[in-house]
């Protein structure tokens, strides 16, 4: 009935949890909020959230980012060719009389390489991809545990700022899926730099060992003099208290301690030293010191060095800086004035030490030796007169952590200023003016330099567009107008349950195809994208220097060892040097050129005998594929740094063919000559 009552007896359960407290930023940072201290700290992803985030741009960077350094392919990806798949082309630098390329560095990547072979036996560009994305993979874990470090240690704000910085920067675009020692080198020294984020304490040895084997690991199996990195390092743990508080009288006993562990440490890293010459020495077939091989080279040769390479003015870095980093360089470059001023006015973001009997360092000490990298790293650069972006590549992630600690602190002063324009710090923890300013500066930087990273795809991807349409169209119509065109079955891959039909291009060594490179041999993509059986060969251009030779395609057995499967490194040639002088040798006539790339001005012509237009000689060569190239030097400024959708943000730049040519009667004869064994067999 609707007007009766019930009692429901219900057993008693358990209490209902307390709900948890909101947590509170951690109060022994360097950098101390002063604004909403007691109030929920701001969200910074986890490390887990980070690392997918971070896999997905630089997996893509892996895909899709260009290769703009010729060093790249001729010094790492040619000889990791060769090691693989038997022939590449070789520089002076990997021959036995100068071994200044570890072949340990090389040997590094032969892993995915491996894993790419087994899953694709036949499709050399899978392995290409499959070292990039495990560049990618190491990249990734080394931001983010330097951005993790940074919110543990020196302010959550930073932290999180550093992670979008990073998340969008053209130059970590670049530099994180690139096959170079600086770019292993960068990795190396940012765990070495997240590392260091702890203040050094006599107890904590792991902290010094940890950090001294990531920097002796970046100097010994990639650059040597990525090791400058370490100075402000070395400096904190030998002369710095940073975490210790220490007597007056016991201040003697704490620096030998400090000494001791320090030079134990090294002693341990040195030990990298062992398996880095036992490899290098079974490559070049004598006792071969890489590191101390290339330091001998690049700074105690009186005639020799890498001046005879080119020199650049002391701008080079500051304008090379601005295009991959944009708004961000100045607050990278004001980061110790901006520390300075904050010192002055805003001693209370600093934590600064109360007194004490016991000394102690000043939290402005430490942060100050941990911004000190990019500027000592930008100071001896620029010093250098030989310079390249690749050069800078160790002490990207601490320019982007001198930028996140700018921005902070310049957000503290708008703080200051708020709360003493209004006398009211509860006005300025309600405000939104500060999070917009830091949210501008990182959603500019990263609109530039998204921009920046479609203008690199969009102006100068056509090297590698034009190496994937050769692999792809032409060699499969080669092969279909002689009836060679087969496919075959591949294993199912991604998921899917049926096998994949693929072409199979071994056919291709009937044609005795010769792939010619002449002025645009500094854009070689490298032979991981060029198919098997096809010959690449440089003609004569207008350039005057020394270009890669051909490994030894021989097996000397005077020379093998069973514990090195290429001999061929051992082998001294006759026809390199260090000196940049020109090999005839390296050069093959025009005539026997099956194909050629060259890259055509149209609107701004240059030729001469040594190159001609051969993009409009018809008569001879027949366009197979052209892909529009920018003309860097006839368009505007902005329009070529920066890319904008639309056809009218095109049209203000000025742009070449980069064509991939086919010499029409060379290659005809050749169908013809396949053509005819085909039908007598």
């Amino acid at each position: 009935m609707s007007n009766t009552q019930s009692i429901r007896l219900r057993r008693p359960g358990p209490d209902k949890p307390a709900s948890n407290p909101p947590k509170k930023a951690p109060d022994d940072t360097f950098l101390q909020d002063q604004v909403r201290r007691n109030a929920r700290p701001p969200w910074t992803p986890s490390f887990g959230f980070a690392l997918r985030m971070l896999l997905l741009i630089r997996v893509t960077a892996a895909m899709y980012s260009n290769i703009d350094d010729c060093d790249e392919v001729f010094n790492f990806w040619e000889p990791l060719h060769f090691f693989d798949r038997g022939y590449g082309f070789q520089t002076w630098e990997v021959t036995p009389q100068y071994a200044i390329r570890s072949w340990a560095y090389i040997l590094m990547h032969i892993l995915p390489v491996k894993i790419a072979r087994f899953l694709a036996v036949n499709e050399k560009r899978v392995a290409f991809f499959a070292v990039r994305i495990f560049l990618a993979g190491i990249s990734s874990l080394a931001e983010v545990t330097l951005y993790r470090a940074v919110c543990e240690k020196v302010n959550l704000r930073v932290g999180r700022y550093l992670f979008f910085i990073l998340f969008f920067s053209a130059g970590m675009w670049n530099a994180s899926a690139a096959l170079l020692p600086s770019s292993f080198a960068m990795y190396t020294t940012t765990f070495a730099f997240a590392f260091s984020m702890i203040p050094a304490t006599t107890q904590n040895a792991r902290r010094t060992l940890f950090t001294t084997l990531m920097f002796a690991t970046g100097a010994i199996i990639g650059w040597p003099f990525a090791l400058a990195l370490a100075i402000p390092f070395v400096f904190e743990e030998l002369f710095i208290l940073s975490g210790d508080k220490v007597l007056p009288a016991s201040y003697t006993s704490w620096l030998f301690g400090r000494w001791k562990r320090l030079v134990g440490a090294g002693a341990l890293a040195s030990l990298i030293f062992i398996p880095v010459v036992v490899i290098d020495t079974l490559a070049y077939g004598k006792l071969s010191v890489v590191p101390f091989n290339i330091v001998l080279y690049n700074i105690f040769s009186s005639d020799r060095g890498p001046d005879l390479y080119g020199t650049s003015p002391p701008s080079f870095y500051f304008l090379n800086l601005l295009l991959n980093f944009n708004v961000l360089l100045p607050f990278a470059l004001l980061a110790y004035p901006a520390l300075a001023v904050t010192y002055l006015f805003d001693k209370g973001r600093l934590g600064l030490v109360r007194p004490s009997q016991a000394m102690e360092s000043s939290p402005f000490t430490v942060l100050a030796v941990r911004l000190a990298p990019f500027y000592l790293w930008l100071a001896i650069l620029t010093a250098q007169p030989h310079k390249e972006e690749r050069f800078m590549f160790p002490a990207y992630t601490m320019l982007c952590f001198n930028a996140a600690v700018t921005i902070y602190l310049v957000r503290g002063w708008i703080e200051g200023m708020y709360i003493k324009a209004t006398k009211s710090p509860y006005k300025a923890s309600r405000s939104s003016i500060f999070s917009s300013f830091t949210s501008s500066v990182i959603t500019v930087a990263a609109a530039i330099s998204i921009s920046r990273i479609f203008a690199n795809w969009h102006y100068y991807h056509a090297p590698l567009s034009v190496a994937f349409h050769f692999e792809t169209k032409e060699i499969p119509w080669l092969l279909n107008t002689t009836g060679l065109l087969k496919e075959y079955a591949a294993p199912p891959a991604n998921g899917h349950r049926h096998e994949e039909k693929r072409i199979d291009l071994t056919p291709i060594q009937h044609f005795d195809l010769n792939l010619c490179l002449g002025k645009e041999w500094y854009r070689f993509p490298g032979h991981y994208l060029i198919p098997n059986h096809v010959r690449v060969e440089f003609v004569k251009s207008e350039f005057e220097g020394l270009l890669p030779g051909h490994f030894p395609e021989f097996e000397n057995a005077t020379i093998s060892s069973p514990w090195w499967p290429r001999p061929q490194t051992r082998l001294i040639p006759e026809d390199q040097n260090d000196l940049n002088k020109e090999e005839p040798s390296h050069y093959v006539p025009i005539e026997t050129c099956t194909h050629l790339i060259d890259l055509d001005f149209p609107s701004h012509p240059v030729e001469s005998a040594l190159e001609p237009r051969y993009a409009i000689q018809s008569d001879t060569w027949e366009r197979v594929e052209c892909i529009p190239f920018l003309d860097a030097r006839h368009s505007p400024l902005l329009s070529r740094v920066l890319w904008v959708p639309g056809e009218k943000w095109r049209q203000l730049n000025v742009w070449g063919d980069y064509c991939l040519l086919r010499n029409k009667k060379l290659v005809e004869s050749k169908i013809e000559e396949v053509k005819a064994k085909a039908s007598s067999l």
